[in-house]
């Protein structure tokens, strides 16, 4: 059974560039499967069936969320599709499971006041403040993923042009625009707070440097999301997808069309940008709920 997983894996990492993140999310999830399997006497790929499947979904009932459990029926969807593709079995048993049911979720945004009160925080007088505030700008300014921020080299970032270039999930390239809010508190991080994060002895071709002169990881930049926004006063639980999203909620509010959102986001399909222009209709409710004098 092991076999066939790494030749799966091995599959989505040459043919379809995946990330190692995402790689890993798959094994995990067949590996779950596979010690489920086998402590209930199935042995080999071929002979599991839709009932399995679906006792195994159900057993996750109390302990994953309902989205959860989808991803890993996708996962497993996917992993028959190839076994079924490359011969190994006949059909899969996988098709006729039915996804658990989802309520429909809108992405969580930042209000402006809110983005400005965490873009204000870092304190720019110390090479971290400076780090951080770039930090801010670059996710508020490019709608980057925490992983595309973290991995983003020196070589990718062009200041004059005002544009970044962002390698996003599986491998594909896109360029980002900045702005000059963005673009000024990386020149100052590059030209006054790197160079003193970044120790004589050591070398790091990431943009965003640790304390002790490292790449900085994603558990990192969570990290300092976090404790600035702590201590900036927002009442919520801020996570660094939140940039992301009040970036395309805000430029689709302001008059941004579809399809260079799409394009700056790096979505290789428009109807997950789609998810953006429900948020933007829930708040101009909202708007319309508080303010108007007969809502």
């Amino acid at each position: 059974m092991d076999h066939y997983v790494d030749l799966f894996l091995n599959h989505l990492s040459v043919e379809r560039g995946l990330s190692p993140n995402t790689l890993a999310a798959y094994s995990r999830d067949l590996g779950s499967l596979q010690i489920y399997l086998v402590k209930s006497g199935t042995c080999s790929w071929g002979e599991v069936s839709r009932e399995d499947l679906s006792g195994y979904i159900n057993v996750l009932g109390s302990g994953f969320s309902p989205r959860s459990r989808a991803r890993m029926l996708a996962t497993f969807r996917s992993f028959f599709k190839f076994l079924v593709m490359t011969e190994r079995i006949k059909a899969s048993p996988a098709a006729l499971v039915r996804f658990p049911r989802l309520d429909a979720q809108l992405p969580k945004v930042l209000s402006a006041a809110e983005i400005d009160s965490l873009l204000s925080r870092p304190d720019p007088s110390t090479p971290p403040g400076l780090r951080d505030r770039a930090i801010f700008e670059t996710l508020y300014a490019c709608g980057l993923r925490i992983s595309e921020l973290t991995a983003l080299r020196l070589n990718q970032v062009f200041l004059e042009p005002g544009y970044l270039v962002v390698m996003g999930k599986g491998d594909k390239e896109r360029l980002v625009p900045m702005g000059e809010h963005a673009s000024e508190a990386l020149k100052a991080y590059l030209q006054f707070g790197r160079p003193i994060l970044l120790k004589r002895s050591s070398f790091a071709p990431e943009v965003f440097l640790n304390s002790r002169g490292g790449s900085l990881s994603r558990q990192g930049a969570w990290k300092i999301i976090k404790r600035h926004a702590l201590f900036s006063g927002i009442p919520r639980n801020i996570t660094p997808h939140m940039l992301r999203h009040s970036f395309a909620t805000h430029l689709l509010e302001n008059g941004a069309d579809l399809r260079s959102l799409q394009v700056m986001l790096g979505h290789s399909d428009i109807s997950t940008t789609q998810i953006y222009t429900h948020v933007a209709r829930e708040r101009l409710k909202e708007i319309h709920r508080n303010f108007h004098p007969r809502p």
